[in-house]
């Protein structure tokens, strides 16, 4: 059989954990079968990013800007006890952080629907996008740990020297303290990718924060919408018959309980780390989440949403099977296949992410699925492991 062509390579980024393993025989059982498959391969497994002092991670996102669509397996962000597994030289920032800061993307996230999982809220009826946005905040921080009392300051020194100090606070012994900060063009950025996404899938557009409480911080972020907002697409979503609104994020979270679903909710970088894993688990599993990450320029990476699948991966290394759902990781692949396609104009790559996705819904839809699935499959489900299941989607493909 000829195999599909590609013009222009994908960059691949490769993980961590289960979820580096469910990369390979992916790779291995569905799309190489099929597809002359062209990858510039970068690995961002956490010994190689230790190795490389993350620079691996720097040439991956330097790659994304050159190709224009990246895949990315799912990575580890070492926290202390990872250090000491793995035997760092430091504890390595989130290489998602490193990587969205360089794109200056946002992060569109929405639950992949399946005949037969039921979401947990019985009046969702439509898919919840989250639109995250992807720079600074948490991700970016500056952290210390304060041994005893003194005084932690805010201290900005403007380009002709003049000093602007804010106390933090006056610590009478042991505490700890974070700086975080923000761009006003990533802001920008940001809000501009949520009107244009609203616009082309034409849907009601929220946007939540806690400027009440953050009154300068959180206020900047509903400000820089405000006026974008009325300055370029005021006009453009009346003609379009939809909705751009704001609201406190505690507001926004009581709305989304009680709606149908069917728009787009926009949240800072953290909000939107915790509420797309909530919704996620919500419309059915962890595993049934897509994710790409959307630049300024037009660059894409494609990544599934959930983590490296530790537990999982303990038992593999004992020689267990194990029924980890690859579907988030499956529709990573499709969704950056898809796009490559179609900005190299070619069809039949487009048609066979279209199939392989359909191959993968229509196996759980016909009753075969791993364990997370199918203890909340609403018909008889058969729960089986995870080369097991993607031989199944393979045999349908």
């Amino acid at each position: 059989m000829q195999k599909i062509a590609m013009k222009m390579p994908l960059v691949e980024m490769d993980g961590d954990e289960m979820t580096r393993v469910l990369w390979k025989w992916i790779k291995e059982m569905l799309l190489e079968p099929y597809i002359d498959l062209k990858t510039e391969y970068y690995d961002l497994g956490l010994p190689h990013r230790d190795e490389t002092d993350d620079q691996v991670t720097v040439d991956a996102a330097l790659a994304t800007e050159k190709y224009g669509v990246a895949v990315k397996c799912a990575t580890i962000t070492p926290n202390a006890q990872r250090v000491e597994e793995y035997h760092l030289k430091q504890m390595w920032k989130s290489p998602n952080g490193t990587i969205r800061a360089m794109l200056d993307g946002t992060v569109f996230r929405a639950p992949i629907i399946v005949d037969g999982v039921e979401p947990t809220v019985r009046t969702w009826k439509a898919p919840i996008t989250i639109a995250r946005h992807a720079y600074g905040d948490i991700y970016k921080n500056t952290e210390l740990k304060i041994p005893g009392p003194g005084k932690a300051e805010l201290v900005f020194t403007a380009q002709d020297g003049t000093v602007t100090r804010a106390t933090i606070h006056d610590f009478k012994g042991p505490g700890i303290v974070q700086g975080v900060h923000n761009l006003d063009s990533s802001i920008s950025s940001f809000a501009r990718a949520c009107f244009d996404y609203a616009l082309d899938t034409k849907q009601d557009l929220w946007f939540s924060t806690k400027d009440t409480i953050s009154k300068q911080y959180d206020h900047n972020f509903k400000d820089i919408f405000a006026d974008i907002y009325e300055a370029e697409y005021k006009q453009r979503f009346d003609e379009a018959g939809i909705e751009y609104f704001y609201t406190l994020i505690d507001d926004a979270v009581a709305r989304v309980i009680r709606s149908k679903g069917g728009f787009i909710w926009a949240c800072k970088n953290y909000d939107g780390d915790v509420m797309s894993d909530m919704l996620a688990t919500a419309f059915g599993s962890l595993s049934m989440m897509t994710s790409v990450l959307v630049s300024p320029t037009g660059k894409y990476e494609y990544e599934a949403a959930h983590g490296t699948v530790t537990r999982h991966y303990y038992r593999y290394l004992k020689g267990e099977e194990t029924g980890t759902n690859p579907v988030a990781t499956i529709f990573a692949w499709t969704g950056a296949l898809r796009k490559r396609g179609q900005l190299d104009d070619l069809p039949d790559l487009c048609a066979f992410a279209d199939k392989l996705e359909k191959a993968t819904l229509d196996t759980i839809e016909s009753g075969v699925m791993t364990g997370d699935l199918a203890a909340i499959f609403n018909r008889p489900a058969t729960s089986v492991t995870s080369r097991v299941f993607l031989q199944a989607i393979a045999d349908r493909l």
